[in-house]
């Protein structure tokens, strides 16, 4: 019997090859470097895997870079909530996924809206600034905060000099009805990787460390990234980015067997022994740690 995730993780391959971002362009694969023999060998073992997997034929794609980049987003969006949203149970919510969404919204970060009306009103400071710290994660997961009833009855009243501060009380937000939720989560969505894009997610990772009050969210990364050692450039290393998912690792793992190359069979084997990548279904599951 084929499991939830299993199914919603075949579906998730399905949907890029109907959507089209997963598809071929001038022969290649949608996700190869065609100036390097090494990604465009591994890339179309890849995507014959996927293929045969999946049941379904590569198509010719005219997508543009950032049109494949937003569809990959959002179809992974759905795949994550479709998971998540399983394990209820185990890790309850409520919550709400968005995409492209401001850091400010939430209750870590919203200080910033407030350091941002201060920059706009004064040169000076906002030359210091910069703006660097405005972060609009591609995916992010929040958590609504909670009436008291929620905790169950009699663990806290409205009434009570207790937990005036805790951010899951929606008593405590200041705006009844419409509180600031909690970043639970922010996943970056990179089709492939280059050295500017591993570059511009750290920096990310980092600026949501720094600049928080209270809680760090999880910060990971998802890309299709089919060369291992390109992977390494995001994915080696501690201190931002949690952990990089790869949107069909197994597969990949016999793609990049099948090639031979034993420089990049060392490197993804390094990256997996030494907990740096994952495949996408462990995704859901490390959102419920």
């Amino acid at each position: 019997m084929t499991s939830i995730i299993a199914e919603a993780r075949q579906q998730y391959h399905t949907e890029l090859i109907r959507a089209g971002v997963l598809g071929l362009r001038a022969g290649n694969p949608s996700f190869a470097d065609v100036g390097s023999k090494t990604s465009l060998d591994i890339a179309q073992r890849l995507a014959k895997v996927l293929a045969i997997h999946t049941g379904m034929t590569l198509e010719k794609t005219e997508m543009s870079g950032q049109t494949l980049g937003k569809k990959f987003t959002d179809i992974t969006m759905q795949f994550v909530q479709r998971c998540f949203d399983k394990l209820d149970g185990v890790r309850p919510g409520p919550w709400r996924y968005e995409t492209e969404q401001g850091i400010s919204r939430f209750v870590q970060y919203r200080h910033l809206a407030h350091l941002a009306e201060l920059a706009e009103s004064n040169p000076d400071l906002r030359s210091l600034l910069g703006s660097d710290y405005v972060v609009k994660p591609d995916i992010v997961i929040s958590r609504l905060r909670l009436k008291d009833e929620a905790f169950g009855s009699g663990v806290i009243s409205e009434e009570d000099r207790v937990a005036m501060a805790t951010p899951l009380r929606e008593q405590n937000s200041g705006k009844p009805g419409s509180p600031d939720p909690i970043l639970h989560a922010s996943i970056s969505c990179k089709w492939t990787m280059r050295s500017d894009r591993a570059q511009n997610t750290r920096t990310e990772a980092l600026n949501l460390i720094r600049h928080r009050k209270g809680k760090v969210p999880i910060i990971v990364a998802v890309t299709a990234e089919p060369m291992p050692t390109r992977l390494a450039s995001l994915a080696l290393g501690t201190g931002d980015i949690d952990r990089v998912y790869h949107f069909a690792l197994y597969e990949l793992q016999e793609a990049v067997r099948e090639s031979e190359k034993d420089d990049q069979c060392e490197m993804l084997n390094e990256l997996i022994h030494g907990e740096r990548l994952s495949d996408i279904s462990d995704l859901p599951f490390d959102l419920a740690i």
